[in-house]
C-alpha cells in the first residue's frame, strides 16, 4: 500500500523546515522527495506500508506544527487588528505579547483545544487530498481552529485590560501617597497565610478600618480578603511600613503593597516579632478575631 502527499509553498524557510523534521522523525516505509516548478517546490511525502494511519497522523502532525511555527504569529496578529483595531498599534503589540505567552504556556485551556483541533483538521484532509497549497490550507481550510484561536486572543485581551487596570490602580494610590503628608507612624503587618494583622509600634493590634464604601482611593479589583488591611494603611499613611512574612511567602497582595508604598517598605522573615509568629500562629489567629 503506498500512500503520498504533496505540500506545495513557496517559501524555502518552510520547505527547509518540512525536510528538517522528516528527516528527525521519520520511521520505517516513509520516504521524501522535493521537485521544484515555477510558482512552487513540491515536498511530497510517500509510505510504503500496511498502516495508512500511521502516515495520516505522521503529515497532521508535520502540517500542524508548520502552521503552528509560521502561520500562527500572524494569524493572530490579524485577529487584534481586525477586532480591536482600536487599541494602539504598542497596545496591540502588548496583547499579540500575551497571545504567544499564552499559546506557548501547555497548561493554559486554549493551548490543547487548538492543537487537537488543527490536528484533527489537517488529517481529515490528508485523507480526502493528495496535495495542498499551503498558502491556501491556511486562509480556508482551519476555521475551527481560527475560532479558538479568536477565544485565545480575547482571553490575551481581558488579561491586558486587567493589567493596565492594575497599573492604573498603582500609580492612582502613589499619587494619593505622594501627595500626602506622612504620618510619621510605624506599622507591622504579620502576614501569613495570605491573611494579615496590624500592630502598632506598642505592637497593639490595629483595628482595620472595614468600610470600604467610605474609601476614596480603592479600587474594584479585589486582590484577597487583604483588602481592609490595604483601605487601613492608605488612610494611615505611615511612614514605615515592616512586613513580617510568617509563613515566608510574597504573594499578589504583599507585590501589591510594594509597588504601592516603595521605599516606605521593610521585608522582615527573621525578627523577635516573626519568631514570636512563628511558634505560635493560634496566637496570629486569636488577634486577627479581635
Amino acid at each position: 500500500m503506498i500512500k503520498s502527499f504533496c505540500i506545495k509553498t513557496n517559501q524555502s524557510e518552510i520547505l527547509d523546515y518540512l525536510l528538517t523534521c522528516f528527516q528527525q522523525n521519520r520511521s520505517e516505509n516513509f520516504y521524501c522527495s522535493l521537485n521544484s516548478f515555477s510558482i512552487y517546490d513540491n515536498a511530497i511525502f510517500h509510505y510504503k506500508g500496511e498502516h495508512p494511519e500511521l502516515f495520516y497522523d505522521f503529515m497532521a502532525n508535520l502540517l500542524a506544527n508548520t502552521i503552528l511555527k509560521f502561520y500562527e504569529q500572524n494569524l493572530m496578529q490579524k485577529l487584534i487588528n481586525y477586532h480591536y483595531f482600536y487599541f494602539s498599534v504598542s497596545e496591540r503589540e502588548h496583547i499579540l505579547q500575551i497571545c504567544s505567552e499564552f499559546s506557548q504556556d501547555t497548561s493554559h485551556s486554549e493551548f490543547s483545544k487548538r492543537m487537537d483541533i488543527l490536528f484533527l483538521l489537517c488529517k481529515e484532509y490528508i485523507q480526502e487530498n493528495k496535495t495542498t497549497v499551503l498558502e491556501g490550507f491556511v486562509n480556508f481550510r482551519i476555521q475551527p481552529y481560527l475560532t479558538v484561536l479568536d477565544h485565545l486572543v480575547d482571553s490575551a485581551v481581558n488579561s491586558y485590560i486587567i493589567e493596565k487596570e492594575y497599573v492604573e490602580f498603582i500609580n492612582l494610590l502613589k499619587l494619593y501617597i505622594h501627595s500626602k503628608p506622612s504620618s510619621g507612624q510605624t506599622v507591622h503587618l504579620i502576614y501569613c497565610r495570605q491573611e494579615s494583622l496590624l500592630l502598632d509600634e506598642r505592637k497593639k493590634v490595629i483595628t482595620l478600618d472595614t468600610n470600604l464604601s467610605h474609601a476614596k482611593y480603592f479600587s474594584d479589583i479585589s486582590f484577597s480578603s487583604n483588602d481592609y488591611c490595604l483601605n487601613t494603611l492608605l488612610n494611615l499613611l505611615p511612614d514605615t511600613i515592616w512586613i513580617h512574612l510568617i509563613d515566608l511567602q510574597e504573594d499578589e497582595f504583599i507585590r501589591t503593597l510594594l509597588n504601592i508604598f516603595g521605599s516606605r517598605i521593610q521585608l522582615c522573615y527573621d525578627c523577635t516579632i516573626c519568631q514570636k509568629y512563628k511558634k505560635g500562629l493560634l496566637s496570629f489567629e486569636k488577634q486577627k478575631k479581635k
